[in-house]
């Protein structure tokens, strides 16, 4: 079976209770407690999962830990190793379906966007890292001693992985796939309230033939087991993504460990729309970049900002367009806009609205929940005339919320871009190839894209600057993350 773009036969899935993933075995946590998961287009249980406690945790590492020092994974070669991961990729396609059906449930994804988007791109990443897995090697060095010298790279050891929320199933293989590729070995804590993508991962990297041990999927609350893994004296680099002020306090407990870490953290991209863009096609792109995922992507766009002449126009243009996108059950192949992960979401793009409405914004469309048998939907929502100091323009709202501002000057429009704590990503739409290289060359992000919204592919690196962390997933720039270099010199004496 191939990934085609066909999603009229999937339905909810019956999902039995799920266990903790440990050493190529599943396995009740030791406390025996259990997490209820939430269908967030329905708000009702799907399925429950195993709450790991600290202990299961350590189980998990030292699971890894001995994978890894016995070179069942990290002793192969990377020809062999990219065989398996290959495989991986194949087995993502054939199960395409059952994937899709999971992630919607998961997360509230439309089963629409989660076959070209989700699936696609986690079969991609497994077989990039293929690729990368048989060219990563050290290099000679020349040097004046009379000595042979040439460095060797290799797998740091056990990588602590740790992801949000809102791309279950891409985040965990970001990370899961290029530590692989180098030789190392993963214990993985997904969300607390999305972990079934990364349970049913567990059992494709199995089936594909990764050995027992070498990566563990551990299921349960970030302030238990995120924190132990965080503090384990036997973990050797983490790679995190999620919000900022979680990643602070990461890092920070990785620094004391003098561990090495990822942090791709959050971010508040800004849209630049000059008045020399193609404006019809530049609307579609701004609507996909804050409506995308609900608004739930931190390389989202919600900050657009318009040069002033096409101000008034755009605006009116936005509201006809984003009150007709398609909001609504996941499993309807029409849906464009699902709901959001949890109602805590929502409830926080409702306190960022009535910030704006206090402040005498303009809402231009939307600016309410959406009533859809109980499920936790917010109406795509366009606010203009708010103040760049304002907490809607400054902070994450992680919905689907777009702040609308004009600008006079391209100066002024980098300004303002770069006007807020953040620094993931940014755009412009512009048909000026000079002031895109320029542009572009001004932004504080780690991406800029022109003229479209969210191209990403596995070979292009992306991450974050300034309270956005730091960091590089993607590319060979990941994979390079996951190892450490070691120099050799043999005299020749």
């Amino acid at each position: 079976m191939t990934v085609t773009d066909d999603t009229t036969h999937i339905v909810r899935p019956t999902i039995g209770p799920r266990q903790l993933f440990i050493d190529g075995q599943w396995r009740e946590s030791t406390s025996g407690a259990r997490t209820d998961i939430i269908d967030p287009s329905t708000g009702r249980t799907v399925t429950s999962v195993a709450e790991a406690n600290a202990e299961d945790l350590d189980t998990a590492v030292q699971a890894a830990r001995t994978a890894f020092d016995d070179g069942r994974w990290s002793g192969l070669s990377g020809r062999e190793r990219a065989r398996i991961l290959h495989r991986v990729a194949e087995l993502v396609r054939e199960r395409a379906d059952e994937i899709i059906a999971v992630e919607s449930v998961n997360v509230g994804k439309p089963v629409s966007l989660c076959r070209p988007v989700d699936v696609l791109t986690t079969a991609e990443q497994y077989e990039y890292c293929a690729a990368l897995a048989q060219t990563t090697s050290g290099s000679n060095r020349e040097t004046p001693l009379h000595a042979h010298a040439y460095t060797r790279r290799e797998p740091l050891g056990v990588v602590g992985a740790i992801t949000p929320f809102n791309f279950p199933l891409i985040l965990s293989s970001s990370k899961i796939a290029p530590a692989l590729a180098a030789g190392n070995c993963v214990v993985h804590k997904p969300a607390e309230d999305t972990p079934l993508s990364a349970l049913l991962m567990a059992e494709i990297l199995t089936e594909a033939g990764v050995p027992a041990g070498v990566v563990n999927v551990v299921t349960g609350k970030g302030s238990t087991i995120g924190e132990a893994l965080l503090q384990h004296r036997d973990i050797d680099k983490i790679a995190f993504t999620g919000s900022t002020g979680i990643g602070r306090h990461a890092a920070s407990v990785a620094g004391q460990n003098l561990k090495p870490v990822t942090m791709e953290l959050g971010g508040n991209a800004a849209h630049l729309l000059f008045a020399d863009a193609d404006v019809e096609k530049a609307v579609g792109a701004i609507i996909k970049g804050f409506v995308f995922n609900t608004g739930q992507f931190c390389m989202g766009g919600p900050r657009l900002l318009v040069e002033r002449p096409l101000y008034e126009t755009v605006l009116t243009i936005l509201g006809e367009a984003v009150s007709g996108v398609p909001v609504g059950d996941p499993f309807d192949p029409k849906t464009v806009v699902g709901p959001m992960a949890a109602d805590k979401h929502v409830a926080k793009v409702e306190e960022y609205v009535q910030i704006a409405r206090d402040e005498n914004a303009r809402i231009v469309t939307g600016g309410e929940r959406l009533d859809l048998d109980g499920g936790f939907y917010y109406k795509p929502t366009v606010i203009a005339d708010l103040d760049n100091a304002s907490r809607v323009v400054q902070e994450e709202i992680f919905g689907p919320v777009l702040t609308v501002q004009p600008f006079d000057t391209e100066d002024e429009a980098i300004a303002l871009a770069n006007g807020t704590e953040y620094g993931l990503a940014a755009g412009l739409q512009t048909g000026n190839v000079a002031r895109a290289h320029r542009v572009a060359a001004k932004l504080q992000a780690g991406i800029v894209w022109v003229n479209d919204w969210a191209m990403l592919d596995p070979a292009v690196p992306f991450g974050g600057v300034k309270n956005s962390g730091f960091g590089r997933e993607y590319g060979p720039e990941a994979l390079e993350s996951y190892t450490k270099v070691k120099s050799v010199v043999i005299s020749l004496d």
